[in-house]
């Protein structure tokens, strides 16, 4: 067949042919290494079609003149170009033969073989440059309609504006570069992760790195949870280190579509790998090594069935770096600065040591690569995580800094690649560092000084031996976080959330002690006011300028009565969930509403980013008197003062669209009471513990329908409670519907960022393949 290879009948020599991806699965099956089957559509298919489709004169046309250094233009170019390409039909006889080799080599027949459809240009995974993740990969492809249309996607991600700018730092031309696209079984794996056969930081040839967790490799390799780490001696494959990594959720194929399901709790702190499959690897490793002539490689594995796989190999391409983490003070046009000794300077950020070398800058802090503009030459770019569309930026830096990352990540091996000195992982580089301050980012050490400084050139410092900071990515769907205690608000905002998406009254009306009632009978309402403010105060500080959304007093007449003097105001109910409590109460007892407006007022007079949420409102009614209390109070709502409300009850869900009618800005699905009372059962009754699950469908349906209405009236929408920190079956629901955030405990931010972030990159690539290939 002209456009179609088998991996067996190609190997290193053949790059041009079946690109750097490609080349190497044809190296690893031939020496005998445990590769999923499959086939190649070379680069001349590629070729062929821009040519017969006279897309080659127009890319051509719309590359001239490009700076790749003015993102904009280089993101409007590259969606031209990829536009373009999916226009245009693939030729009869590619197609064909791609048919051919799906139909008859793999599938024997059957219409519902999935495969992986991968990218592997002509000038990847080369020794010199790794060009990782620039272009796409489509996994859990099925049906051969899919896979013609897969293979055309793939042609279409190499003018993806990361791989565009990619091959101009590179001096590869745009035009001369192809695309090979191996279409290979597709492997369920059960453990997956990466192996460096090298440790990727100190270069230490002597060790072998093993990073593995439940699931498909998707989660892993991105980083969207934190995998177990395995350190293993090359010469006896003696296991050096361990570090065994909790993992709630993992990615698997569910009725033929890659879902985020939840990990059985028995599994979810144990060790993902045996010491046996650890060796088997690292044996594996060595093997691999051996055949590229004692060369590093950086490899993915997955293990299905109880059989070890490999998916890809390449050269580990950070060694010629080796020299350039010198004192270089690289790029740094700093002026009028004092150069400090590094051994009296101030270290004011730690974290990972993830490429040497040691700079100095001015700091730019941005959040997005759409912000990536604002980086100039010799700027410390300072960002929660880097991704390869921050490649431009990343190469005008002086330094990175990251909130999150590991050593074995796509973003740390390109700064390696780049020579720029960058650390990760510290967890609070966002908020400590502010644009314009100068500092000093040792790569080696993994420390950020304050100030500029130098010191005299040391051997390049290995990483502790400790572990690894988890890796905590950029988010669309914000993550806010649950507070109850005012004096936990300066180490909570320190996490890597948006704000503060539940703020509890409860635990500091419950440290003044006393009934609120009680306190105004006894002319002690400045009291209860000011313990608000000083609470609200201190919260909204901490977190300052992100938004802390506070939910009015919500105490049961249970927990009324449990604080001094509640006994005379509270009544005595069977069932306080569904008492006296919430909206009602406000309208009821509108003299203790109002001195809680009152604090929210004194707050705010200092302290805009305070929001309110009022929680379980029964009836349209109840919402409108409140809405009136509120007003009149001298409330406002505009873009600084936003009013959310719980939606905990059924009727909310049912007049969903009324509520918004009436005027709100946002809700908060309260998952535990919904549940409860969606499905009749007491959630603190024992005996039902088995049957309250916020996963039932009503539930669900529930929940999809509140976040439907709120975006067609234009309504923030999040869920609080840790249903979707629990179960990533109601975090994918949230994202998928279009929810703007979920919030949840402290301890949960972490896992349910990196759980949010896997859901949207599985979305946004199942959106992508539902609107190219149906």
């Amino acid at each position: 067949m002209k456009y179609v290879v088998l991996f067996m009948d190609v190997d290193k020599d053949d790059i041009a042919l079946v690109g750097g991806k490609g080349a190497n699965l044809g190296e690893l099956t031939k020496a005998g290494l445990p590769v999923p089957p499959g086939f190649i559509v070379t680069s001349g298919a590629y070729f062929d079609f821009l040519e017969g489709a006279d897309l080659d004169i127009e890319i051509e046309k719309l590359l001239k003149g490009l700076d790749v250094n003015e993102s904009k233009k280089l993101n409007s170019t590259a969606v031209a170009i990829q536009k373009a390409i999916m226009s245009k039909p693939m030729p009869q006889s590619i197609a064909k033969e791609i048919s051919f080799a799906y139909q008859h080599l793999y599938t024997k027949g059957s219409s519902n073989f999935y495969v992986a459809v991968r990218s592997s240009a002509t000038a990847e995974d080369l020794p010199e440059a790794s060009f990782a993740g620039a272009q796409k990969t489509f996994l859990n492809i099925s049906g051969t309609d899919n896979v013609l249309k897969a293979v055309r996607m793939a042609w279409a991600s190499l003018f993806e504006a990361r791989a565009i700018y990619y091959r101009k730092i590179n001096n590869f031309e745009d035009m001369k570069v192809g695309l090979a696209v191996p279409v290979q079984k597709m492997v369920q794996s059960e453990k997956s992760g990466i192996m460096f056969t090298i440790d990727p930081v100190s270069n230490d040839r002597e060790k072998i790195v093993i990073e593995g967790g439940w699931g498909l490799g998707e989660a892993i390799v991105s980083g969207s949870v934190t995998p177990d780490r395995y350190v293993v001696s090359k010469k006896d494959l003696k296991i050096l280190e361990k570090e065994i990594n909790e993992q709630t959720w993992k990615i698997a194929k569910v009725d033929g579509v890659n879902k985020h399901v939840t990990v059985p709790k028995e599994e979810q702190k144990m060790q993902k790998l045996s010491d046996e499959e650890v060796k088997d690897l690292a044996e594996f490793g060595v093997q691999i090594e051996k055949h590229y002539e004692n060369k590093p490689q950086d490899t993915e594995w997955a293990i299905a069935g109880g059989k070890i796989y490999f998916v890809q190999s390449r050269p580990v391409t950070t060694l010629i770096q080796k020299d350039k983490g010198k004192d270089q003070n690289r790029k740094a046009p700093v002026t009028n600065n004092e150069i400090q000794d590094i051994s009296k300077a101030e270290v004011i950020v730690k974290g990972i040591a993830a490429s040497i070398g040691i700079a100095s800058g001015p700091v730019k802090v941005i959040y997005s690569p759409q912000e990536i503009d604002v980086i100039k030459e010799g700027d410390v770019l300072v960002t929660e995580k880097t991704s390869p569309d921050f490649v431009p930026a990343m190469k005008r830096s002086a330094a990175i800094v990251t909130d999150t990352g590991g050593q074995t990540s796509h973003a740390a091996i390109v700064s390696r690649e780049l020579g720029i000195p960058c650390v990760v992982g510290t967890g609070t580089a966002t908020n400590v560092l502010k644009t314009g301050m100068v500092i000093s980012v040792d790569g080696a050490k993994g420390l950020v000084y304050k100030g500029k400084v130098t010191r005299e050139e040391e051997p390049a410092q290995k990483t502790d031996g400790g572990g690894f900071t988890e890796e905590i990515p950029v988010t669309a769907t914000k993550v806010y976080v649950n507070l109850g205690e005012p004096t936990e608000a300066d180490k909570v905002s320190k996490l890597p959330c948006d704000g503060v998406g539940l703020m509890r009254a409860e635990f500091m009306i419950a440290e003044i002690g006393e009934h609120p009632r009680a306190l105004v009978k006894a002319g002690k309402s400045d009291i209860y006011i000011q313990k608000l403010v000083e609470g609200l105060t201190k919260t909204c500080l901490a977190f300052s300028p992100r938004p802390v959304v506070y939910r009015s007093t919500d105490f049961k007449t249970n927990e009324y009565r449990n604080l001094k003097g509640g006994d005379k105001f509270e009544p005595q109910e069977s069932n306080p969930m569904i008492g006296y409590r919430g909206a009602y109460r406000y309208i009821k007892e509108p003299d203790l509403f109002k001195l809680e407006l009152e604090a929210i007022k004194k707050v705010r007079q200092t302290n805009e980013n305070l929001w309110l949420m009022i929680p379980f409102v029964r009836t349209l009614d109840e919402f409108h008197q409140v809405k009136k209390l509120i007003t009149e109070s001298g409330l406002e709502r505009g873009p600084d003062f936003k009013l959310w409300m719980m939606v905990e009850i059924p009727s909310n869900v049912i007049l969903m669209n009324k509520f918004a009618q009436e005027g709100i800005d946002g809700v908060s699905i309260g998952s535990n009471d919904l549940t409860q009372l969606t499905l009749g059962i007491d959630r603190d009754n024992e005996n039902l513990a088995e049957e309250f699950d916020e996963r039932d469908e009503s539930v669900q349906i529930s929940i999809a329908h509140v976040i439907k209405v709120c975006r067609k009236h234009h309504i923030s929408v999040s869920i609080c409670g840790q249903a979707a920190t629990t179960y990533p079956e109601i975090a994918e629901l949230m994202v998928r519907e279009g929810a703007t955030s979920v919030s949840v405990s402290p301890d949960s931010v972490v896992k349910t960022r990196k759980l949010v972030a896997s859901v949207e990159k599985r979305i946004m690539l199942s959106k992508f393949i539902d609107e190219n290939i149906g």
